[in-house]
């Protein structure tokens, strides 16, 4: 029989917001969050569609599709463990692009995919899946660090589950820092495999 995980709720708070507004990689601390349906007005990831890149090997690279990135969601715990784990005194949100950090939340990294974010303020996020770390990050977070070029590839292997997660707007409105947020994750399971014949 494949198990079956009831769904659950659970409760976090906003501990950071930010915005690339200049176009850039790298992100900067903004007073609140006005999302619309095509995710920060002005954001490097803004719009409802994008343009596809390798983590889409199935279609031509460039191919017009679903904005599912409009959003990069971290946890602080996550943040927090990945600098540990890179010998630093912190990882802000900003030096990876970060546009919301969620504090409150164990292993924030490993929400699956289809948990809805709910602000208490009124917005929506559903979360498309994990956002998986890259070299491009890691010379980010070296740019910061004095004599640590090797941050680059050490940063692919420490923050694997634990980069965050990315997301699309499913309902708008603005997020204001400290206010709440209550996660809701559907009912779990895993697809069993192709050989095997199993009942649910």
């Amino acid at each position: 029989m494949v198990e079956i995980i009831p769904a659950r709720t659970l409760k976090g708070q906003v501990a950071g917001l930010f915005s690339a507004l200049d176009g850039g990689f790298e992100t900067a601390a903004v007073a609140e969050l006005a999302l619309s349906y095509d995710g920060i007005a002005g954001d490097r990831h803004a719009g409802a569609l994008r343009p596809s890149g390798a983590r889409e090997p199935w279609y031509p690279r460039g191919t017009e599709m679903a904005n599912e990135r409009q959003l990069s969601i971290l946890g602080s715990g996550d943040l927090q463990d990945i600098a540990k784990a890179l010998a630093i005194p912190e990882l802000p949100a900003q030096w990876i692009g970060g546009n919301i950090v969620i504090e409150g939340i164990g292993q924030f990294s490993l929400l699956p995919p289809r948990t809805l974010l709910m602000f208490d303020n009124g917005v929506t996020v559903r979360i498309d899946g994990d956002n998986g770390p890259c070299r491009y990050s890691g010379r980010a977070i070296a740019g910061h660090v004095a004599d640590r070029s090797d941050i680059e590839f050490e940063f692919v292997k420490v923050a694997k589950y634990k980069r965050g997660l990315v997301g699309w707007v499913e309902r708008a409105g603005t997020i204001l820092p400290g206010e709440g947020v209550t996660v809701r994750i559907w009912e779990q399971w895993i697809y069993p495999p192709a050989q095997a014949s199993l009942a649910l």
